[in-house]
This record gives structure tokens, sequence and C-alpha cells, in this order.
């Protein structure tokens, strides 16, 4: 399965250094969708900071993110609201940038760490930890970033044939996603009630009393890899036009990819380790952004602004339409996914049968 994208002609303007030794294009639509993005997240981070069971006004949110408020609008903003909403947006930024770089490696808009084993590799790592070891907060954090990382470097390993291919790389991910599935399934049913019971409940994946610690993990892993990530940009929309091609046009195909694989990696291992696995932010994220930008090309920075929005906009539904069940945002996402993965399929299947 590939995606087709509307077709459009590029505007904006190229900003260049003395000598062009460095230019930069900026695309109008792009940016114009970024603003809007950063707009609606900011109005979404305003409501989830100022209403609730505690309303605030906007003044005494600022006062005490200031620290000049009373005490207790303080704890209310920097203990109870900042540190989930912040945890929010960064894990959906990080979780869109990871399913940006797959969808377009493997050119395949399936090409998610959902469907290719990395989260299952993550949670296998946290259950683990969770059931075996009976470790704390932070050794299951720990152990969801390793066991993404096995779960990729086995993936790498078995597709690895004279380099990697998108459509191997895809089928080795959802076998191994396949089997994680499967060991963490046991790893359930084997397990006391007690560790049973906080092992489903990591599973559904939330953002529900979050603390600053999940904020510096998610926020720094972010600032580190976007950057990468965005210096690698130009070789990902080579890599869209097959390997032939890229090749052709001095990319270094398998450096480029084993590089961009592991951002992709580190960037959903982090995000799992934050707030557990979080399905179809990844998914979805990416293709929404590359509709609205009407990009061939993938767009990072606005992948990761939908992706942050999408989360706390689902993370502020959950805490607002149920205010005294605290539903874990995952419950959000896995609804609103699985209607959006019909959706896509049901429009490539149309696409495809247009053109038969």
């Amino acid at each position: 399965m590939t995606e087709s994208v509307p077709a459009r002609p590029v505007t904006g303007r190229v900003l260049r250094t003395r000598g062009e030794r460095v230019a930069l294009r900026l695309d109008s639509r792009a940016l114009l969708v970024g603003a809007l993005l950063a707009l609606a997240s900011l109005v979404t981070a305003a409501i989830t900071l100022t209403t609730g069971e505690y309303p605030l006004s906007v003044a005494e949110v600022l006062a005490a993110m200031t620290g000049q408020g009373d005490g207790g609008a303080e704890f209310i903003v920097l203990t109870l609201r900042l540190p989930r909403l912040l945890t929010a947006l960064f894990v959906g930024a990080a979780l869109a940038v990871s399913g940006a770089i797959l969808q377009s490696l493997t050119r395949n808009p399936l090409g998610s760490p959902d469907f290719i084993g990395f989260t299952n590799g993550a949670s296998t790592g946290a259950l683990l930890v969770i059931i075996v070891v009976g470790g704390s907060m932070t050794q299951v954090a720990a152990g969801a970033l390793a066991g993404g990382i096995v779960a990729s470097v086995l993936i790498y390993a078995v597709s690895y044939r004279r380099g990697v291919q998108g459509y191997r790389f895809v089928l080795v991910g959802v076998g191994i996603n396949a089997l994680a599935l499967a060991v963490n399934s046991y790893l359930i049913t084997r397990a006391d009630i007690y560790d049973a019971v906080s092992a489903q409940a990591w599973l559904v994946g939330s953002v529900n009393s979050r603390g600053w610690e999940h904020v510096a993990a998610a926020g720094l892993a972010l600032a580190v890899l976007l950057p990468l990530a965005m210096s690698r940009s130009r070789a990902l929309s080579m890599l869209e036009l097959g390997d032939d091609s890229a090749a052709a046009l001095g990319v270094g195909v398998q450096r480029s990819r084993a590089i961009l694989i592991v951002v992709s990696v580190l960037l959903a291992g982090f995000a799992t380790a934050a707030a557990g696995p979080i399905w179809f932010v990844a998914l979805a994220a990416p293709q929404l952004a590359r509709r609205l930008t009407r990009s061939p090309s993938p767009g990072l920075v606005t992948s990761a602004l939908m992706g942050g929005l999408l989360l706390l906009v689902g993370d502020l539904a959950m805490q607002r339409l149920f205010p005294t069940a605290q539903l874990p945002v995952g419950t959000a996402t896995g609804c609103l996914g699985g209607l959006y993965l019909m959706w896509l399929l049901a429009s490539e299947w149309r696409g495809k049968a247009r053109y038969a």
C-alpha cells in the first residue's frame, strides 16, 4: 500500500546564506498549517489549565507558573495539570515524528511503530519489569526503552539482505509485532492478579499522574532527536523516490536509513517509556499533517505539531467527558484511531478500484 498526495505547485521562498552554502526552502502553506496547529495547541493548553474541578483564571495560572500565585493554585498547576499537559504534548509529538519517518522510509501509510513492532517490543520490556522484577516506575520506563531498542535491532537484523528494503522491513516488523504481542499476553496470564492488573493498566497508555520526570524524559528526547531527524529531511525525501533514485541524487542510502530508523526507534521508545503504549497517534498524525499541507515530502515539524495537538485534545476530552472515571487517553486514541484506520483502508481501496 503506497500513499498518494494531491499534487500542488511548490510555493514559498528560499533562504540562502552568503555564498549559498546553505539553502532553506520555506513552504508558505506548511508554515500556515504549522502556525494554526501551534495556535490550536495553545488554546487547548489554556483550556486544560484553567478548567476542571477547580477552575482558575488565566491570570492565576500565569501567576502560579511564575511562582507568584497562592499555594493551592501552584499545586494544581505545577503538580497536577502542567506536567500532565506537557507530557501529552511531548509524547504526541515524539510519536508523530517517529511515525512520519517510518511511513516515509517504508513508503507505506501503515508504516508506524504501532504495527512494525517497536511499541509492542517496548511493552514487552516494561511488562518484564512489572511482572518478573517488580520494579519501580523508573525501572519500568527503562525496561520499555530497552524493549523497543531490542525489537528494532531484531527487525533490522532479520530484514537486512544487502541493505534494508521498505517492504521487507514492514513484513518482518509485522511478524515481530505479533510475536511481542503473544509474549505480552503470556506474561499477563502467568502473573498474579495484582501484577496483571498493574500491567494491564500500563498497557492502555495514559498521561494521568505524570510528573516532571516524565516531562523531562520525553522533552529531552524530542529536543535532541527532532533536530537530528530534520538534518536528514532531504535524505528522507529522496528515499521516498526509491533507493536507486536516492543513490543517484547523492544520498548514502543505507547509512541515512539506519540513522533515521534509530531516531524513530528512540522517539517511540522514550514516548512509550513516559506514557505507555498510546496507539494510532504515530499512524494518524503524519497522514493528517501531510494532507493539510498537501506536501509530497514528510513534514516532520507539522507532524510533531499535529501529534501533540491530537494527544492534548484527546486527554482534555477524557478529563471533561469522564471527570470521575479519569479514563486514560489511550482509550480515546484507540477508539478514534480504529475509525481512522478503517477510513484509510477504505480510501486506499477506492483509489485502487478507480484506477483498476
